[in-house]
């Protein structure tokens, strides 16, 4: 019999049970996110070992023991995506105490068994085991699934473009930039990998009073994966952490509003839709929400994550009700939850807990004036919070401001500052001013425009998740008008209270757009459309955006102002047109299509500041310094052949001089040696961030002992720095000054590249 005949003989294999095709089509979103996302990595430069490390440490070191704990104490499953993003936090939660365990016995290369304190007693307790497999989950809508990975997949996309393909993982030759706060975030996670308790690195004797819980997880990370740390910071925890928090901005918009798809709308207006602007390149004067912020301080992404499942948490607090469509948590560990993440948010980022804090106030008062009666769970929570808050300023910041301070409308008050012309006149004046207010709502809050007519229906009756929603939404931007900060700081307070708000307004859509009651023929059409309106916006920006003008305080609004009024013409005449032309079955369904359009105003945010990335070389168009290849060669030389307490010393401190004065913003050393400089740049440190960057170094003796044994070293200034200091190796940046003759005699040179050399002091030789 032939092999043919043989064939044709054999029964046909049964096709797959309509069921299993069905589930296999229900991941196949999942699929597709994470084999984009690995591609975009790998596209990036990352080597495919690390991203399987990487893989491995997320499932193992935070997935694993994470969801474990959440399912424990979780009454019943909603579904599985909830499991596995909360109990993505809650491992992110666990792995602090973890790593402040392991880091003050000095055990750090044992971090890697932490998760087993959580497995072992899964395996081995009865009641526990049926947490590994887990029956009864409602089940994801498809749509909702494709949406959700659509968003990670346009982020990571962002990152790609302003971040991932802007920076070499390491500086390719003498003429490498790079932003300048990514070797100062790359020397803090160094600077948790090895030491505890944390000091400053670029001051070895200055402690660290700063929200450093983020360079933990990146050091934790880079332990447990056994990743070379600057490709966790350069590469994997920022596109690794914003994937995360795009699952719970969708996740947690579902729980607390009970509709999947306000989730899924949340998460676009957080990570799609940009700040509405008119200018190439991109103008930020207010202040931005996703944009740029996510990479240049990883603390932002990180705080959020653990803000977004803290407002989780929180909603099953403060709404106790048996009816909700997605159950809430137990009692017990809905405030155990939140417990955790106020102490993890309490170092993540300090704008988180004051944004929550007040969230809670305004929640208690409105359901206290609306029900006549005191919400005690709600005060509970405020309580809690304002625990958190007093352990975050005593223990951790031990009461530095960084020169936050009461300053009402600080961040507004600079546009409409006199001309150099001269002061304008009274009317002239306040129609600025209005201008200015009008022109801070477009650009930072257009995008919850979706709680207005959530408001408007309601009448005042709210939910309490939605007041403690509405509560975040007012706090974020009335903490940034309200107090000041030097450096702008007080943005981080919007950006805090934002994550509230686009819960919320993702809620007000679809709450408007399941009344309108589109057929799908509609649903298609209002899709499409959306999609058309916003590439048109894109296309229009992308062309005939134009640059900021600086001529007076004003005038780098006008762009926006002018784009916000044609806008707004457009949309009342065709307001107009939709008055005239409806019919009965068009009625009702212009609330929806209106939303949708002011929504979308803000699309080519996002794409505009990819497009100002890809334009301009040098790791983006942003605040650059040169990174020379010989000066990270060098100090990752030390690295390897150093202990990780030896401190380094060396003669480099400035970025630029200017006029005379040094710019201290000097990080790369500490950042890529990975151990602490006795004196690099002091910028950035606890005592000098308030003021200027410029300002001499505080201790002036110990200064001139440290450039001494560069200058004019002798055996007694070496053994100083070696037995009162614990210094152990000189770094020379003859690019700052070319070391005494007299320091080969003295110490012993162990590596030489370029301009840079490294001695070794006679302990460590």
């Amino acid at each position: 019999m032939t092999a043919e005949v043989r064939a044709e003989a054999r029964p046909e294999e049964p096709a797959a049970p309509p069921h299993r095709r069905a589930a296999l089509w229900r991941w196949l979103p999942l699929v597709a996110g994470v084999a984009y996302f690995a591609a975009v990595l790998l596209h990036a430069g990352t080597g495919p070992l690390a991203v399987l490390r990487y893989a491995f440490y997320v499932g193992y070191g935070v997935l694993l023991p994470g969801t474990l704990v959440y399912r424990a104490l979780r009454r019943r499953p909603h579904t599985l995506v909830e499991d596995l993003t909360m109990g993505a936090a809650v491992g992110l939660a666990l792995e602090l105490p973890a790593w402040a365990l392991v880091a003050a016995l000095g055990l750090q290369g044992w971090l890697w068994l932490w998760p087993l304190a959580v497995v072992v007693p899964f395996v081995a307790v009865p009641r526990l085991r049926g947490h590994w497999h887990v029956r009864g989950y409602v089940p994801t809508p498809i749509g909702w699934s494709w949406a959700v990975a659509g968003v990670v997949a346009f982020f990571t996309t962002y990152l790609s473009a302003t971040f991932l393909q802007r920076n070499p993982v390491l500086p390719t030759d003498e003429g490498t930039y790079q932003y300048i706060d990514l070797a100062y975030q790359l020397s803090l996670a160094g600077e948790a990998k090895n030491q505890f308790p944390m000091h400053v690195p670029q001051v070895a004797e200055e402690p660290l009073f700063y929200h450093w819980f983020g360079y933990a997880h990146m050091a934790s990370t880079g332990l447990i994966g056994h990743i070379d740390l600057v490709v966790v910071a350069l590469r994997l925890a920022i596109p690794g952490l914003c994937a995360l928090a795009v699952l719970l901005t969708a996740v947690v918009g579902w729980r607390v509003s009970g509709k999947p798809y306000a989730g899924a709308v949340a998460a676009a207006l957080f990570w799609v839709i940009g700040e509405v602007n008119f200018t190439h390149f991109v103008t930020m004067p207010f202040g931005t929400q996703a944009s740029f912020v996510i990479w240049h301080g990883m603390s932002m992404i990180y705080s959020w994550v653990l803000l977004l499942a803290l407002i989780g948490t929180l909603a099953d607090v403060v709404d106790r009700r048996v009816d909700r469509p997605v159950p809430a948590l137990p009692l017990g560990a809905a405030l155990a939850l939140t417990a955790a993440f106020l102490l993890a948010s309490s170092g993540a980022k300090a704008s988180s807990i004051p944004v929550a804090a007040v969230a809670l106030a305004i929640a208690a008062l409105g359901l206290l004036v609306t029900r006549r009666r005191i919400p005690w769970l709600v005060v509970v929570a405020g309580l809690m919070a304002g625990g958190a808050q007093l352990f975050a300023t005593a223990v951790l910041y031990r009461f530095q401001a960084y020169g936050v301070d009461v300053g009402p409308l600080y961040g507004l008050e600079r546009f409409w500052a006199p001309p150099p012309a001269g002061p304008r006149g009274g009317v002239q004046q306040w129609l600025v001013v209005a201008a200015v207010w009008v022109a801070f709502l477009v650009n930072m809050q257009l995008r919850v425009a979706g709680i207005v007519p959530l408001l408007w229906r309601r009448r005042g009756r709210l939910e309490p998740v939605q007041w403690l929603l509405l509560g975040g939404a007012l706090a974020g931007p009335g903490l940034y008008l309200v107090l000041m900060q030097p450096s702008d700081g007080n943005q981080y307070f919007t950006r805090a209270g934002f994550a509230f708000a686009v819960l919320l307004s993702g809620w007000g859509y679809v709450t408007v757009f399941e009344r309108a009651g589109l057929s799908a023929r509609w649903r298609a059409g209002l899709a499409v459309g959306a999609v058309a309106v916003a590439a048109a916006l894109v296309a229009i920006q992308w062309r005939y955006a134009v640059p900021a003008a600086y001529d007076t305080p004003f005038t780098p609004l006008l762009p926006l102002l002018r784009w916000a009024l044609a806008l707004a013409v457009i949309g009342v005449l065709a307001g107009a047109v939709w008055l005239l032309l409806a019919r009965p079955r068009l009625r009702g369904r212009g609330p929806v299509l209106a939303l949708t359009a002011i929504l979308l105003v803000g699309a080519p945010g996002l794409v505009m500041d990819m497009k100002k990335s890809i334009e301009v070389p040098n790791g983006g168009a942003y605040a650059n310094v040169p990174m020379p290849l010989s000066r990270v060669t060098a100090a990752r030389w030390v690295r390897d052949h150093s202990d990780r307490h030896d401190v380094v010393a060396t003669n480099a401190h400035c970025v630029q001089v200017v006029d005379g004065w040094c710019d201290s913003r000097s990080f790369w050393l500490s950042a890529y040696a990975e151990r602490r400089v006795l004196i690099e740049g002091w910028g950035f440190a606890p005592r000098a961030a308030p003021q200027s960057p410029y300002n001499p170094f505080w201790d002036q003796a110990l200064q001139q002992l440290n450039d001494a044994a560069f200058t004019a070293p002798t055996a007694e200034v070496l053994r100083e720095l070696a037995a009162r200091h614990g210094v152990r190796w000189l770094v020379v940046d003859r690019s700052a000054g070319a070391e005494s003759p007299d320091l080969a005699g003295l110490a012993s040179k162990r590596f030489e590249t370029g301009d840079l050399a490294v001695y070794a002091l006679p302990e460590a030789a």
